[in-house]
């Protein structure tokens, strides 16, 4: 008997759909980001600390490097959010994404100690189509953003809505970057 097997880097073949939790799939979409962002530092040599609680703050992110001039070691924090109301791959220059605005004025005041970043995670509707595996590939769909929110005002009466930009895709070389210019003495 011979088994078919993937062509080299292609996809595995398709499978029947498998029976999934029950788990909200905000919970799930929540699970995702985190997982996107452990990939990230992982790859950007960061180490994570989650704070409990975390007091509208998801992660705290840790990069240390001879290198920095302020400290041997810098830190971010981050506020993870995730979507499927943005269809991947934005046009133009940037997306809209809404906050509440009392979570907007944690994420924008000024001065700080320790600078935050605003990640938003765009994902198809579905959790079916979220990721795709293959021999030399793990796929997660569809991608990050990030911002840095500090002196935004907010506009709305309860929620307003910021503008991410489409050119700030957050992976392991902008977090490496981010965190070069914050060990530097400046923002991300």
């Amino acid at each position: 008997m011979t088994l078919a097997q993937p062509e080299p880097g292609g996809y595995l073949p398709e499978r029947p759909v498998p029976l999934r939790g029950q788990l909200a799939t905000t919970a799930s979409m929540e699970t995702l980001q985190v997982g996107y962002l452990h990939a990230v530092a992982a790859a950007a040599g960061c180490s994570l600390a989650q704070p409990f609680p975390d007091n509208g703050i998801d992660w705290h992110v840790s990069h240390g490097s001879s290198g920095h001039t302020i400290d041997d070691e810098v830190t971010i924090k981050v506020q993870l959010k995730c979507t499927y109301q943005v269809q991947p791959r934005p046009p133009g220059p940037s997306f809209g994404f809404t906050l509440d605005n009392d979570h907007l004025v944690k994420l924008a005041r000024t001065p700080v100690a320790v600078h935050k970043i605003l990640v938003v995670m765009l994902v198809p509707r579905t959790p079916e189509d979220w990721l795709r595996a293959s021999h030399d590939r793990l796929e997660l769909r569809h991608c990050c953003y990030w911002i840095n929110l500090a002196g935004q005002q907010a506009t709305g009466r309860r929620k307003t809505t910021v503008r991410i930009p489409t050119t700030r895709i957050f992976d392991d070389r902008a977090l490496a970057e981010i965190m070069t210019r914050v060990g530097a003495g400046g923002r991300p």
